[in-house]
């Protein structure tokens, strides 16, 4: 068998000089995020304030990303709006394998994946840093080649995102897996979807993947293609190179199942008062790639979530939800081609 030697992580990308129509609605929502940290790092010139327009610029002679940020009006937290001067920002951002060094960061990512359901999240961090293979962290890439190689620098502080798939099956065994069917049939209210969803985790679970994907909503938006181009390049290679065939086909997968964070509309009788930044949407995507991904699954359901600390204001008549996808893997070429159209669109 001839072992091809996967291409760098690292990526130049396209300039992309706008947001598209879903990517300001998203704008919106930007101070949900259930963390809160800093945009950048002190090296950086200037914090980035909540609403911002951002650009992509070709560097011909960088193997990183750099992320242009211009700045525009926004609102105070008094939410009076207040001109600022136009303010660049320019931070590098590099594709990487996980690593061990990575624990602390990917820990902090998914903290409330399951909600506020008290699991082995250690152990489910373990299981995708083991995984190099398959699998794609997003971090700020100004640190020395040597300072990473020495361990210094804060992983922590510098890791922005985390993608990868973990077969069911492969891993039913393990503690956090085990935890994470129990959430998924707990909060599943329809009998006939918990039914199709049994059979998916137990009785074809190695057919399934859990496709994790997460990110702090100062994640540049025009990553989250190549992220996903990332990932699914790496299980098509992981199905031909890896060296025995039990871990090529734990990557064959035929379908993916997906957990994320939506604001549905709440019903008439508990909404407040409307005000001008009120939307007429029944669901609002907190990630762009979910819209796509929902119209395409085969089933999904929603379930309430009780550790929704940041609601903005202008989604007061809103509520948080938790959002369960299952996606048939046919349809995985035609989400890269949308995903790429939405968030490159004019």
């Amino acid at each position: 068998m001839v072992h091809r030697r996967r291409p760098s992580k690292r990526r130049i990308l396209p300039i992309l000089s706008t947001f598209s129509a879903f990517s300001r609605t998203l704008s919106l929502a930007r101070s949900a995020s259930a963390v809160r940290r800093k945009v950048f790092k002190p090296c950086i010139r200037s914090r980035v304030p909540e609403k911002e327009n951002r650009v992509i610029e070709r560097r011909h002679n960088a193997k990183s990303v750099e992320f242009v940020s211009c700045t525009s009006d926004y609102d105070n937290k008094e939410e009076n709006q207040q001109e600022e001067k136009e303010t660049i920002v320019q931070a590098d951002f590099g594709f990487f394998d996980p690593k061990p060094g990575d624990f602390h960061g990917v820990k902090l990512l998914l903290q409330n994946y399951l909600d506020d359901k008290p699991w082995d999240l250690g152990g489910f961090v373990d299981l995708i840093l083991q995984q190099t293979t398959v699998g794609t962290v997003v971090k700020l890439d100004g640190r020395d080649e040597g300072d990473e190689e020495h361990g210094e620098g804060d992983d922590e502080e510098d890791l922005y995102a985390i993608i990868s798939a973990l077969n069911f099956g492969r891993y039913f065994d393990h503690r956090c897996i085990g935890e994470f069917r129990q959430f998924l049939l707990g909060v599943c209210t329809d009998e006939n979807t918990k039914r199709k969803l049994r059979v998916l985790l137990e009785e074809q679970a190695s057919n399934v993947g859990l496709l994790v994907s997460q990110r702090f909503v100062n994640c540049p938006h025009q990553l989250v293609p190549h992220l996903y181009d990332a990932l699914f390049d790496e299980i098509s290679w992981a199905i031909e190179d890896e060296p025995t065939q039990e871990l090529r086909d734990s990557f064959r997968f035929k379908f993916y199942l997906l957990i994320s964070t939506i604001y549905e509309k709440k019903c008439a009788n508990q909404q407040k008062a409307k005000s001008q930044y009120d939307s007429d949407e029944p669901i609002i995507y907190i990630k762009a790639e979910d819209e796509v991904l929902h119209e395409m699954s085969s089933f999904s359901f929603t379930f309430p979530i009780h550790d929704s600390k940041f609601v903005p204001h202008e989604l007061k008549n809103y509520r948080t939800m938790g959002l369960v996808m299952i996606v048939n893997a046919d349809f995985i070429p035609e989400f890269r081609e949308k995903l790429k159209l939405l968030l490159s669109d004019d």
